[in-house]
């Protein structure tokens, strides 16, 4: 069962990692990706762990159902569709625009607010639609304005300053600060700043791993299972209507997942299962088969995950090989790191 007490913060040191995926060419290993892996059981017990499970990274945006529950539990009001989004690393998509405006709107903020970097939409498609129109990078458009505009609105509800609510000082990161020590039941290593401009939290895999299987299994009710709930009702606005995530939590019953930058990805089921994986060199070809592969080894039926065995290696524009996890990731293989 999970500890209520913090842990202390996970080491600063150089991740042991290890071979999680091979890249095929014509049946010869021409690549390989380093990672780490962890797979817990219902009780939090590491199952299964590749790699280096403890020591400090940077969890980027696969932290943020941890966020967006420190932002309920700190009065944050929504639900469904816009917490979803609070919780989001978006796509750009006009619904996702439309929604980030709507927080702020409840708020009685606008777009100037925000303190997040500007930039264009992440879906490639929509990103392409958008300077074809002549609109340029803005704070709406960005991955993240849903969690910033939900950010704004808490502070608002509480009565803390708009200005500087970025600032790890401020009372609304500090409150996000304690959620990620109480939800990952370990000290924060470091803290800096992430690609959004928000503050970023140093924990270890296996930490996030904990984090996510917590907010899973919470009450009904709860901050935890209000954030599970929506995400999960509501893949598309927490991520976009082609990414690997949300067609993650369509095809497997009850999962919750979310992607980082960098090749981290968390996963946990209804019964507190938990998967977390980082790619060492943040490859997203080898996170989404290496991830679905964790997910079997968490005892999820494959049938369910064989759209998330990677993208193919082209040849003369046909397939010869792609990218395969490593044998200690088959559900099958008795290993030793098991």
């Amino acid at each position: 069962m999970y500890s209520s007490s913090v842990a202390d913060a996970p080491l600063i040191r150089e991740p042991l990692h290890a071979p999680v995926a091979h890249l095929i060419r014509g049946g010869v290993v021409e690549g390989i990706h380093y990672g780490s892996v962890v797979v817990l059981d219902t009780d939090g017990h590491v199952h299964f762990q590749l790699g280096d499970i403890e020591a400090a990274f940077y969890p980027r945006s696969a932290l943020k159902p941890v966020q967006a529950v420190a932002m309920v539990r700190a009065g944050l009001p929504l639900d469904g569709e816009l917490l979803s989004l609070a919780a989001a690393s978006h796509s750009g998509e006009e619904r996702h625009l439309a929604g980030a405006r709507r927080i702020l709107e409840l708020a009685g903020l606008t777009e100037d607010h925000l303190r997040n970097v500007p930039d264009l939409p992440f879906d490639p498609v929509v990103r392409d639609d958008w300077v074809r129109d002549g609109r340029m990078p803005s704070r709406l458009a960005q991955n993240c304005s849903g969690k910033h505009a939900a950010m704004l609105y808490t502070c608002v509800l509480n009565d803390w300053p708009l200005e500087g609510y970025l600032d790890p000082e401020h009372p609304l990161q500090q409150a996000i600060a304690e959620i990620v020590e109480d939800l990952t039941g370990q000290r924060i290593a470091q803290v800096t700043v992430d690609g959004c401009g928000a503050p970023l939290f140093s924990i270890s895999l296996n930490g996030l791993a904990r984090a996510v299987a917590r907010i899973i299994t919470a009450a009904p009710g709860t901050p935890e299972a209000r954030v599970a709930d929506a995400m999960r009702e509501h893949a598309e606005m927490a991520s976009g209507s082609g990414r690997d995530v949300a067609a993650q939590m369509r095809a497997v019953p009850g999962l919750l997942a979310k992607d980082g930058f960098e090749g981290v990805h968390v996963a946990a089921l209804a019964d507190g299962r938990a998967v977390a994986v980082k790619i060492a060199d943040g490859a997203s070809r080898a996170r989404v088969p290496v991830a679905a592969a964790a997910l079997g080894r968490a005892g999820v039926d494959p049938s369910l995950l064989a759209e998330f065995a990677g993208e193919p290696v082209l040849g003369g524009g046909e397939p010869v090989g792609g990218v395969r996890p490593v044998r200690a990731l088959d559900p099958v293989t008795l290993s030793a790191c098991a």
